[in-house]
């Protein structure tokens, strides 16, 4: 049942069959914030699509080991190398009057907190950068030794030219060529002079005499290179060679590429073997910017206090609406299509709720169509996320299969035109992939304490007293608890077998 793997390498700029360099293993690295400020939806929206990458790969029977980093130091305001510019936590320090490492504790906390609030499992692993300066001093070393680096007046540059001429490429992931690398650098900048070409980067930086975070090493007192730090820590965790580093698109160029070329440079080895690389979010159409107000947090999504949107949305609606996009296509934030996806996340918990309650009778009608037509959209839910995590696919697929769940439910269909087998096959592949891959909860049910049968249990009552304000004409409380309900998004439903509920689809 379960498909082959294949995922878009980066590195190769295409699609190819997924092999660990360990049967049963696999070593994941994710580039993780730099905790100078409040996460930000972007973050959100790649994290959350790592952390369903990890469950699958879980889910597949591999043995993940996930280190995903904290950047708390090396990483300056403009993304440069000059030894005047200020480290994007101290600048942040500064403003806010705090020690940096209060800066990193404060918003490392608040990333966790609200990687919990999306269901993110935690990592295996979480680095920090201050916690593996020895293992960068290292790396810079060892690369001065293999003589793709040199020292210029207490920093320590990478040679682009010589790395280049000796190993031959440069730009594997990206596409871009050595000359964006002279335009990325800057250089105006005012130790550009100490460099022997313009495309050299920085991977230990003399600190200036002002510089609140700064380390000894062989060449000054200094901090290490903001690139340097995921190949010191990758490498450390998941060893010289590993299988999967993944990261937001917007880091392909220079970050990961400076970390392949440090990879090399340091032990001739390549690092990641594949690459994946999420894309960005937009907003109405267009790109997120604070400057012109084409943005929104994470806590305004929650609350509906935008001029963006009309009202709240859940967390789970929220990472169900990132699930209908595949991870490496854009993502437009609007409000029509967050109320779309808060409509399709509660019919599929409410079909998943409506599956897990039936049962099959034992006596069997099966036919033929009706029984291949589930087969094949069971086997194509796990072909489209074994389809590089396609969980668009994946949700279409069993959108289709909700069809036949509510056709059961409500006695349109018989569920005996599916084997047994099959029906069960389809209760353990629905409950799966909803909890344990697209990592979702059902919040309905945890508004009744996490327990289905409370719920049940208050909304029986509430039935109760409604049918008793019906009987006693009392049409005004009558009305009162089904609007009340209706604007909780629960419908009730009048029949001849009495009165049901569920979530308004």
């Amino acid at each position: 049942m379960k498909s082959s793997l294949t995922v878009h390498n980066s590195l190769k700029r295409g699609k190819e069959e997924f092999q660990p360099l360990v049967e049963g293993r696999i070593g994941l690295y994710v580039c993780g914030p730099t905790v100078y400020s409040d996460v930000h939806l972007g973050n959100v929206r790649t994290f959350t699509s790592f952390d369903v990458i990890y469950r699958y790969l879980m889910y597949l029977g591999y043995k993940v080991r996930y280190v995903r980093n904290i950047t708390d130091v090396g990483h300056l305001v403009g993304d440069v190398d000059d030894t005047d510019a200020e480290d994007k936590l101290a600048k942040q320090a500064r403003l806010e009057q705090l020690e940096p490492m209060e800066v990193a504790q404060k918003y490392t906390n608040g990333f966790h907190d609200m990687m919990r609030i999306f269901n993110n499992l935690p990592p295996s692993i979480e680095p920090t950068a201050t916690g593996h300066i020895p293992e960068q001093i290292q790396m810079v070393q060892d690369i001065l030794d293999n003589g793709y680096a040199y020292e210029s007046n207490g920093s320590v540059y990478f040679d682009t030219p010589k790395f280049i001429a000796e190993k031959g490429s440069y730009g594997k992931i990206s596409g871009r060529i050595v000359e964006d690398l002279i335009s990325e650098t800057r250089d105006n900048l005012k130790n550009q002079s100490e460099k022997r070409h313009p495309s050299d980067f920085a991977i230990w930086m003399k600190a200036a005499d002002n510089h609140l975070m700064h380390w000894q090493s062989p060449w000054s007192v200094g901090f290490p290179g903001w690139h340097l730090e995921c190949s010191a820590m990758s490498t450390k965790y998941l060893g010289k060679t590993f299988d999967i580093h993944g990261g937001g698109n917007d880091l392909k160029f220079p970050h990961h590429e400076n970390e392949v070329a440090q990879n090399s440079a340091a032990c001739n080895c390549e690092g990641a073997r594949y690459w994946l690389h999420t894309n960005m979010l937009l907003m109405n159409g267009r790109k997120m910017s604070k400057s012109d107000g084409n943005t929104i947090t994470p806590q305004q999504l929650f609350s509906g206090e935008s001029p963006h949107i009309t009202k709240g949305y859940s967390p789970m609606a929220i990472r169900y609406f990132m699930l209908q996009a595949h991870y490496r296509s854009t993502l437009d934030i609007t409000d029509a299509g967050l109320q779309s996806a808060e409509k399709g996340y509660r019919k599929l918990m409410e079909a998943n709720a409506v599956l897990q309650k039936l049962e099959y009778s034992g006596k069997e009608a099966v036919v033929e169509a009706d029984e291949k037509a589930v087969l094949e959209s069971i086997q194509g839910i796990h072909d489209s996320m074994s389809d590089d995590f396609n969980t668009a696919k994946t949700i279409a697929r069993m959108m289709e299969l909700s069809s036949y769940i509510f056709k059961f439910k409500n006695q349109q269909l018989s569920i005996n035109v599916i084997s047994k087998t099959t029906f069960e096959q389809l209760q353990v592949v629905f409950k799966e992939f909803i909890y344990d891959i697209f990592g979702l909860k059902d919040e309905l049910a945890e508004a009744g304490g996490g327990n289905n049968e409370v719920l049940d249990g208050l909304m029986g009552l509430v039935i109760d007293m409604r049918n008793s304000a019906r009987a006693n004409k009392d049409w005004g409380t009558a009305d009162k608890i089904r609007d009340t309900l209706k604007e909780l998004k629960i419908q009730l439903k009048d029949g001849k077998e009495g009165t049901s509920w569920s979530v308004d689809k």
